[in-house]
């Protein structure tokens, strides 16, 4: 059976984040060492197959993605552990970094499908709890076991140092009250967002802007590599899967560079101060990426708690004019923007064909991703 074991790696406490050339520099360490490994021993000479790795550097460690073929979950896990905290041993740069999770997240019937196909001694115990409580007692790579409390304090620490690279967005605009508005005896303290946790989700939409746009390289790589389109890809890819399904022909090499470049475009206009507004289609579909993968990393940790939650829809509510993009993921709305319902609310053009062209003439779309201009005739 085909898993995807997920590992989270760290660089040691205390060192200074990783700048963009040290990150580049551990991706090709990485990928390297992955090149160099077809298969793992596991448990009881077992074989693991590896089939395929992505790999996603953050200033404070790397995501990997490990895709094996193993008889059971345990094994691809213990496997996997096993032969990256060897890679990073390996390499006298990366000697230092700590394997801090590597984990296969299933849905129910793949993991009731692994217990059933385990065999062996080192079968795992079909009681949920009895399983549940040896997980609990096996120890992490190199004896010393993963303090989630101690990982979340430490990410959620280094969100609220980030979060003042979100330069154009202040507080209310992530929920929190003014000082006019506290003030108000009409005032909503129902729906307030505390200033940390607009804090908080501050930070986590920079800390996951550097995850984004590693993985948006990942994704637009391997199109390059299978020469194919999003549809006809084998391979899995990061987010490139996640944009609406009817176009899904459409999105090849060159449609993934411009939509990595036109989200390198949005969140440096995020974190330089220069933003204003949304400038196209593109953009709405790119924040509801970064907003996804803010979410995705607080929630990793553990930090997606409600008043987070109310400050990201804050920001979402903020910076999104309206929500007419949303209709490109229902499949009955298509063609929607060109019908006289849509001509009558004022939608603007949805075809993927106009994602990149600026709504209107005061709008921002760098020039690697806008269209083509229009030839005049003379």
């Amino acid at each position: 059976m085909t898993y995807v074991v997920t590992v989270d790696t760290s660089i040691p406490t205390g060192a200074p984040e990783m700048d963009p050339l040290q990150r580049a520099g551990s991706v090709a360490l990485l990928e390297d060492g992955f090149d160099s490994v077809e298969s793992i021993d596991g448990p009881d000479g077992m074989e693991v197959d590896v089939l395929d790795t992505i790999v996603a550097v953050h200033p404070g460690g790397a995501i990997l993605k490990v895709f094996v073929d193993a008889s059971a979950l345990e094994f691809a896990e213990d496997a996997v552990r096993a032969v990256v905290s060897e890679l990073l041993e390996r390499s006298e740069l990366l000697a230092d970094w700590t394997v801090d999770r590597c984990a296969v997240e299933l849905h129910p019937e793949d993991a009731r499908e692994s217990l059933a196909a385990a065999d062996g001694p080192e079968v795992p115990p079909a009681d949920p709890a009895a399983r549940k409580a040896r997980h609990a007692e096996s120890p992490a790579a190199g004896g010393d076991e993963y303090d989630a409390e101690a990982k979340a304090a430490e990410v959620r620490a280094r969100m609220l140092v980030l979060a003042d690279e979100l330069r154009y967005f202040p507080p209310p605009m992530f929920g929190v009250l003014d000082e006019e508005e506290a003030e108000s005896e009409d005032a909503d303290y129902d729906f307030t967002v505390s200033p940390e946790d607009a804090k908080l989700a501050a930070g986590a939409l920079v800390y996951s802007t550097d995850i984004l746009v590693d993985e948006l390289f990942e994704d637009a790589q391997a199109l390059a590599e299978d020469e194919a389109t999003v549809a006809e890809c084998e391979r899995p890819l990061w987010h490139l899967e996640d944009l609406p399904e009817r176009y899904a022909l459409q999105y090849d090499v060159l449609f993934a560079r411009r939509f990595l470049v036109t989200v390198i475009a949005m969140t440096t206009r995020f974190t330089n101060g220069s933003f204003h507004q949304l400038g196209c289609v593109a953009e709405e579909l790119a924040l509801k990426m970064l907003l996804d993968a803010a979410s995705a990393s607080l929630d990793l940790f553990g930090l997606l708690d409600d008043g987070v939650k109310a400050a990201l829809d804050a920001f979402a509510e903020s910076v999104y004019e309206d929500a007419d993009y949303m209709w490109l993921y229902d499949e009955s709305m298509d063609g929607i923007d060109e019908s006289p319902v849509g001509e009558a609310l004022g939608i603007a053009p949805m075809s993927i064909s106009s994602w990149f062209t600026p709504f209107n003439e005061s709008r921002y779309v760098h020039p690697y991703a806008a269209d083509e201009p229009k030839e005049t005739v003379s």
